[in-house]
């Protein structure tokens, strides 16, 4: 391997920005798709309010210079068509100065929708496309061989994904300890699949193998991604295969796609594909790329301190720019699955006599009889913090009453969210929201009912409420 350019990493790096412009674009056109009943001017927390309460330096965005629906739509569709670009290799036709410029406005395009997003956009994955993003922006293109530093720092990043997660395991709910959380997750994630009830009905010595092979792959596997090759490609080859295991039983959004594509980038191709002869590097490209190193180096250390610390924060940006994060997921696993049904009725006064109608969302459950779909990577925003909702009323102080003003007024934004309407013609005179236990069905009571989910009423989440 060469100090600074190494040509056996040539399709490691073309595989990596592909998938990578990939990830790209299904955020950008989630967020093109959902913007405007989450955080658009009339949506229910808007950018300019949230723009008016921060600072610019807690939160830079291209949207303080400008802002309105239109220009938000503007930079999302934009991110989606520059994505696609990179996606069919126009980066790789272009002089290496401006296929790293191509790559910079797309990391800024998306840091200008994340630092707006609010609730909807505090996920760690948000942060996660971000500083792989960044590192895209230095890898170059096809018209140099790949940095041999840059690459370190895609591993790193994926040290921390992984080795975080897994910390953070031991560190919280005992069930990680005894081996029995699996008993619950597959059931009480925050969005099943349509495969979830089955992992879920494995058997109980299944999940505690699941458990125990998760630990060894984020705890022990991580620290093989610094070793010499081909152990680090095995290693991310093992990062792989648990997180295809993990697409296939739930939907995280990007978060697993996002992580295999920085595994595949650890990954050298070259026995199998030859390599051609790339030129050196320029001083000037050479140059920025050690600078860029040294500072992400420096900005690493709290982030390496978090990991160490048994106050880990789990999913935490350390800089407005997102550079480098903390990473880390169900260091709390629940036991019991909650779930909030809002309804809707036509009549003015709410009676015994009186029928509500059901309002179905795209990706939580709902209808007992309804399968789960598969959306990941795509992300559904609402129905992510619907979940959370179900948690805590907390998580849904600052938008749950928007939401149902904005059902009550039959805004279309808002209803393009949702699966169904049971209100196609007349907005609902009341809606309510009732907390419900969900649990998947037996064997025995889905060969009896047909029904993918058991639930039983909890208690009132929201009395009957009329638009003001």
């Amino acid at each position: 391997m060469e100090w600074f350019g190494d040509d056996a990493y040539w399709l490691s790096r073309l595989v990596f920005q592909r998938a990578l412009a990939a990830v790209y674009l299904v955020a950008f056109l989630a967020a093109a798709l959902q913007f405007r009943a989450l955080i658009g001017e009339r949506g229910m927390l808007p950018v300019p309010a949230h723009l008016r309460r921060n600072p610019a330096r807690a939160a830079p965005t291209l949207f303080r210079l400008h802002y309105s629906d239109r220009f938000f739509a503007l930079v999302a569709w934009a991110g989606v068509l520059l994505s696609a670009a990179l996606v069919a290799g126009a980066a790789d036709r272009l002089p290496l100065g401006v296929a790293m410029a191509w790559w910079a406005l797309l990391w800024v395009l998306y840091l200008s929708i994340v630092n707006v997003g609010q609730t909807w956009y505090g996920f760690g994955w948000e942060s996660l496309l971000l500083e792989a993003g960044f590192l895209a922006v230095w890898l170059g293109n096809e018209r140099v061989a790949p940095p041999v530093i840059v690459l370190w720092l895609l591993r790193w990043v994926l040290f921390r994904v992984e080795f975080g997660a897994g910390l953070i395991k031991l560190r919280g709910d005992r069930c990680w300890r005894n081996l029995t959380c699996l008993y619950h997750h597959h059931e009480t994630q925050p969005m099943p699949g349509p495969l979830s009830r089955l992992f879920h009905l494995l058997p109980r010595p299944v999940h505690r193998a699941e458990a125990a092979a998760n630990h060894v792959v984020q705890l022990g596997v991580p620290f093989l991604l610094f070793t010499p090759q081909p152990v680090a490609g095995v290693a991310a080859g093992l990062i792989v295969v648990t997180q295809l295991w993990l697409v296939l039983s739930g939907n995280f959004a990007w978060l697993n796609w996002l992580t295999m594509v920085l595994a595949l980038s650890a990954v050298d191709f070259s026995p199998l594909v030859a390599s051609p002869a790339l030129p050196e590097a320029p001083l000037w490209y050479a140059v920025a790329v050690c600078a860029v190193a040294a500072v992400l180096l420096v900005l690493s250390v709290r982030p390496a301190r978090n990991l160490l610390s048994r106050r880990q924060a789990m999913n935490r940006s350390w800089d407005p720019l997102h550079l480098v994060n903390s990473y880390g997921a169900f260091g709390t696993v629940s036991r019991v699955r909650q779930e909030i049904v809002v309804e809707g009725t036509a009549d003015a006064v709410a009676g015994e006599g009186t029928v509500w109608r059901e309002y179905a969302f795209k990706g939580k459950p709902g209808a007992p009889g309804r399968l789960p779909r598969q959306f990941a990577p795509y992300h559904l925003r609402l129905d992510w913090m619907m979940w959370f909702a179900a948690l805590s009323p907390a998580y849904a102080r600052s938008w749950f009453p928007g939401f149902v003003e904005r059902l009550l007024a039959g805004d279309r934004d808002t209803l393009r969210l949702l699966a169904a309407n049971p209100f196609p013609d007349t907005p609902p005179a009341l809606v309510r929201a009732r907390l419900y236990r969900y649990r998947f069905t037996t064997r025995e009571e889905h060969r009896a009912t047909g029904a993918h989910w058991h639930r039983a009423y909890i208690r009132e989440f929201l009395g009957p409420t009329r638009l003001r």
